[in-house]
């Protein structure tokens, strides 16, 4: 399990990963996607309901139905995924989880969390799911 995001997460960006190298609209059954991905069915289920809310997928129901993105690969990164899943609450709260910590009030590794935490911004943005799925290693994907 990640260290900054949820399981629910990590399931959500490997399947929206595995949407990404489909051609644009068409759909995949959730039974496809537990198969390929090796994620629980009724965990994905949900995952994918919330994304469906959220906007980055659509679904049909019905034996041709499944589900797609809702818009171009290019247009969606890592963080807009995790923004709708787990929220951004990582890029501001403390790492060391204390309520108080602030510039006034700065933990013991307030400034160094900081920079990091804007590298990982820009790491989260840089590159969008097309590119992703792409350059993912795992043959289940192809």
């Amino acid at each position: 399990m990640s260290v900054l995001f949820s399981r629910q997460c990590e399931y959500g960006l490997q399947a929206v990963m595995f949407l990404a190298l489909k051609e644009d609209g068409e759909r995949t059954s959730i039974r496809e996607l537990t198969k390929k991905v090796e994620i629980p069915y009724h965990f994905l289920a949900k995952i994918l309901q919330d994304l469906t809310y959220k906007g980055l997928l659509v679904s049909q129901k019905g034996p041709t139905g499944g589900f797609a993105l809702a818009k171009p690969a290019k247009e969606i990164n890592l963080f807009d995924i995790i923004d709708a899943i787990d929220g951004s609450g990582f890029m501001q709260n403390c790492i060391l989880g204390f309520p108080e910590c602030s510039g006034k009030n700065p933990c013991a590794v307030h400034e160094k969390w900081g920079a990091m935490r804007e590298e990982l911004r820009l790491a989260l943005v840089s590159k969008n799911i097309a590119q992703m799925a792409k350059e993912t290693k795992k043959s289940e994907y192809r």
